[in-house]
């Protein structure tokens, strides 16, 4: 339970659904609530099968490319890093590549479900490391099947979340979507230092011993 907790909360920190909603509600303000639904559900979807594949093949691409786990531990908790101090800022939106010219293509196109909003105002860089580091770590056949459950469980938080956004919009409000995202902005900075602390510690360890 530790387990699935711990991964769930590391992954809704990066992630930050709740910063994605006046997003959703821009891109899906003329659709109807029907689409609205569609969309949500089909972005969960997506994120999902990202999630998954990063979590499952993204070990092998390492081998490939004959990348460390450390090394990958510090380039995703650079980038984790990155979006923490995005999110205090407020220009968290911009990082992930949402302008206004991508945002108007985005509202003229039938599906935005896997881009923009699964790819990358979603699943990104520093959800994809942390998961492939994730895996080095906790790759028992229990370790595993929660890992894929917490996976799991944010694609649904995700799909609530949107599929709420225009209720939440009208109730938080811009400055509480805001407050919200600072918040989790401090969470997501300690989670990328943690991981670049842990690897330095592994690799001045390697060269001790």
């Amino acid at each position: 339970m530790d387990l699935f907790i711990y991964l769930f909360a590391a992954l809704f920190s990066v992630l930050n659904p709740i910063g994605t909603v006046p997003i959703f509600v821009g891109l899906t303000q003329n659709d109807t609530k029907q689409e609205r639904s569609r969309i949500s559900l089909w972005t969960a979807i997506n994120v999902f099968a990202i999630l998954i594949i990063s979590f499952f093949i993204g070990q092998y691409v390492l081998i490939f490319f004959g990348i460390s786990i450390d090394a990958l531990r510090i380039a995703g908790g650079i980038i984790i890093v990155s979006s923490g101090f995005s999110l205090l800022s407020g220009k968290f939106n911009k990082k992930r590549g949402i302008n206004k010219k991508i945002e108007t293509d985005a509202q003229k196109r039938n599906d935005i479900a896997l881009t923009p909003l699964a790819i990358p105002m979603l699943a990104g860089p520093g959800s994809i490391s942390l998961l492939i580091a994730f895996y080095q770590e906790h790759n028992s056949t229990s370790d595993i099947v929660i890992s894929s459950l917490a996976i799991l469980a944010i694609a649904v938080a995700i799909f609530i979340i949107l599929r709420s956004a225009h209720y939440l919009a009208k109730i938080l409000g811009a400055s509480g979507i805001v407050a919200i995202s600072r918040i989790i902005g401090f969470i997501v900075i300690a989670i990328g230092i943690q991981y670049i602390v842990s690897a330095i510690i592994n690799i001045i360890k390697g060269n001790l011993t």
